[in-house]
């Protein structure tokens, strides 16, 4: 075992870094863009304090679009996009953009039914003692749902994750192009398990502590 991982210990290390950019990224396309979306996308419901409706069919349209795109058909279509906006098609900062565009779709909708349980009693005490739109949001509306926006962007950085073992399609790299491309299509089955084994730690140990975290923060 420790001979072949020795082998290609700078192919590996390499290819988790590569995944690492990849989830990464994601991660930081799902707080920064994902999260305001999400909120904005329960803001704007029918009875809420910003109800648009034109603007929640926008926004529910486009989230549903992508979110039911196959991701590697997804990855295919935006290739012209990637293109303009990174230079090249190919290459982990080029894998990145499909991520990042389905990490904001799937990410929002999670952070949408995360508000909606919020009680419906917290944002009229909220409103009742003259708090402001940005106050409710973060006073109140985050600071309830905290517990399942954690554990809604645990779920997605597992879904990310599992997203990148495909990227090799665009040179995008990661361990799961690693294990295809070093495991399974020459043929070393054991090279390809040990690759599957740090996945399942990898995913494990995200999911141990977003559980964990979230368990901490839930005062409810």
């Amino acid at each position: 075992m420790f001979d072949i991982l020795l082998q290609y210990e700078d192919e590996i290390w390499r290819s988790i870094g590569q995944t690492f950019i990849m989830v990464g990224v994601s991660i930081l396309a799902a707080i920064f863009i994902g999260l305001p979306v999400g909120t904005l996308l329960f803001l704007c419901r029918k009875g809420k304090m910003m109800e648009n409706r034109v603007v929640y069919s926008t926004l529910n349209l486009l989230v549903n679009i992508i979110r039911s795109f196959p991701f590697l058909l997804l990855v295919v279509f935006l290739i012209p996009f990637t293109r303009l906006i990174i230079g090249t098609a190919l290459g982990t900062a080029a894998a990145t953009v499909p991520l990042a565009i389905i990490a904001i779709a799937h990410y929002a909708r999670l952070v949408e039914q995360s508000l909606l349980d919020v009680p419906k009693g917290v944002i009229e005490a909220a409103v009742s003692m003259g708090a402001s739109l940005r106050e409710i949001i973060f006073k109140f509306l985050y600071v309830e749902a905290r517990s399942g926006l954690v554990l809604g962007l645990t779920t997605s950085i597992i879904s990310f994750i599992s997203y990148s073992t495909i990227m090799g399609v665009v040179g995008g790299g990661g361990i799961g192009d690693f294990a295809i491309r070093y495991g399974y299509q020459q043929f070393k089955t054991d090279l390809m398990l040990y690759m599957i084994i740090i996945m399942v730690i990898l995913v494990q140990f995200i999911q141990f502590t977003g559980t964990t975290v979230s368990r901490i923060i839930d005062k409810r």
